[in-house]
């Protein structure tokens, strides 16, 4: 067994099952939550330096061969997935143990927090499309536990909205998983980019539609993402930060995967030019949800859903060059977003609100924090040299390299509606003087604002560090886009998974 590709996934579950034993002492649950981060973090840069000096790893967990057995399967963008989620889990672990409440940190919040890093780096792991839809239930099940930690109204309101919508998404994935191996006999990914060709094209793009349906709403895109802002902004501020930088990454994650390896866009359709469509309508909706939202959180939330429309626009356009785009937006998106959800918290904890209106003053009070908002909002709009500039320059180049002006176009006007939204929040939070009718601000303890501030700048640190890093980045990312989409398409992975069974 390649030790390399499953340790991710027990991490998270060793470290959730020794915090339940932990129950009684929230310091021991705390230390165990800390550990288990550091370890999840490890086993992901382990993870990268194997597919980096081996290529694609897999393992047939119990020795069955594919495509019979449980497949994990790991390649660039599999490797780049998981690094991402030990860096927010590594962040946000620390910041939880200031910013949650002591009930709410009391009631399983730890263990539950490890299970839903279980699930996410499951979801990223598995070769096997049934197995994908069972990782995507743990991660429903513990994230919709954690929204209702607590049992506040507008939480359990939230979750059940966000629960909903995801379950009848769960729901067409299974009916979907079920006439897939109806249709060609088997689940595993690799096996089924050897079959699916052979179907019939009208049986092959209905599968497609109904695949991208439950991938649209885990990714939250157009018109499936209602569920989103309506739920993330009632959540603590670290438990929002894992969930805007990984949830909805998740269902991108499976719309890559699936639409470069066995519904392979160029072969299913109007898919392409469905997706094509639907990224960009994503754009713009969640860009202008956010200019006219004046609560912080909320504001944040719909740019979620914006930001998810480039990472569709990339797989819509489905060259190499927009796939490696996408592969770096994701990553760039994913460390900045929850950067901003963790300084949110940050602002929240000092002024006791996250209303528009009633902050102000910020700047004067901390230019440190102001900073940290600043280096993760600007990357967002893509000013350069910060990540998102690199990212969104590729995915423009791609779009006129494939003569789609109108969606070239799109982004750009988003990018500079996305500096808009987030100059608003500068002046209303920072730059503007606070009303007279507010109390004055909260200064923490000491110990508090270091558990709170360090992962966050570290965070933002990492919006700047992949900016200047951007060229051996981009070919980690290009090399990603060769797997999923070179010369050979999927064939090495396919190789690499089925071997002699092939």
């Amino acid at each position: 067994m390649n030790l390399v590709t499953v340790l991710p996934i027990v991490i998270p579950l060793v470290t959730a099952i020794v915090s339940l034993f932990a129950w009684r002492s929230l310091r021991v649950q705390r230390w165990i939550s800390l550990a288990g981060a550091a370890g999840l973090l490890g086993s992901a840069v382990a993870l990268l330096v194997a597919v980096r000096a081996g290529g694609i790893q897999a393992t047939q967990i119990g020795d069955w061969p594919a495509p019979y057995g449980i497949t994990f399967v790991a390649d660039h963008l599999t490797a780049t997935m998981v690094l991402l989620a030990g860096i927010i889990g590594m962040a946000v672990v620390p910041y939880s143990c200031a910013s949650v409440d002591r009930e709410q940190e009391e009631a399983a919040y730890h263990p539950l927090l490890h299970v839903l890093l279980m699930g996410v780096c499951g979801a990223f792991l598995t070769g096997d499309l049934f197995n994908l839809y069972v990782w995507f239930e743990v991660m429903l099940i513990s994230s919709f536990v954690l929204m209702g930690l607590g049992g506040r109204r507008p939480q359990l309101e939230g979750a059940l909205k966000y629960v909903a919508l995801n379950l009848i998404a769960s729901f067409i994935f299974l009916v979907s998983v079920g006439l897939l191996y109806a249709a060609v006999g088997t689940l595993n990914m690799a096996d089924l980019a050897t079959r699916v060709p052979d179907l019939d094209r009208g049986i092959a793009t209905s599968l497609a539609m109904s695949f991208l349906v439950a991938f649209g709403v885990k990714a939250a895109v157009f018109p499936l993402f209602f569920w989103l802002p309506a739920s993330y902004h009632t959540q603590p501020a670290a438990v929002a930060a894992i969930f805007a930088g990984l949830l909805t990454k998740v269902g991108v994650y499976a719309m890559f995967r699936v639409f470069t390896l066995v519904f392979v866009l160029r072969d299913v359709g109007a898919t392409q030019t469905l997706l094509l469509v639907l990224s960009m309508l994503t754009m713009v909706t969640g860009v202008l949800g956010a200019v006219a939202q004046n609560e912080l959180r909320r504001l944040l939330s719909f740019h979620i859903i914006s930001q998810i429309g480039y990472m569709v626009v990339a797989l819509a356009l489905f060259t190499p060059l927009s796939i490696a785009a996408g592969v770096f937006f994701v990553a760039h998106n994913t460390l900045a977003k929850s950067t901003l959800f963790l300084v949110s918290g940050v602002v929240e904890r000092r002024r006791g609100t996250y209303d528009l209106d009633r902050l102000g003053g910020t700047y004067r009070e901390s230019p440190w924090l102001a900073l940290l908002f600043a280096l993760p909002a600007l990357a967002l709009a893509g000013i350069p040299p910060l990540s998102g500039f690199v990212a969104k320059l590729e995915i423009v180049q791609a779009g006129l390299e494939a003569d789609a002006y109108i969606a070239v176009a799109t982004a750009l006007a988003v990018s500079l509606l996305t500096l808009f939204s987030m100059s608003k929040i500068w002046n209303a939070v920072f730059w503007q003087p606070p009303p007279a009718s507010e109390p004055p601000p909260r200064r923490p303890p000491a110990g508090e604002r270091w558990l709170m501030e360090c992962p966050t700048a570290v965070m933002a640190a990492f919006t700047v560090v992949v900016g200047l890093a951007a060229g051996p980045l981009f070919g980690w990312t290009q090399a990603a886009a060769d797997e999923l989409l070179g010369p050979f398409g999927p064939s090495g992975y396919v190789e690499r998974v089925l071997g002699e069974q092939r």
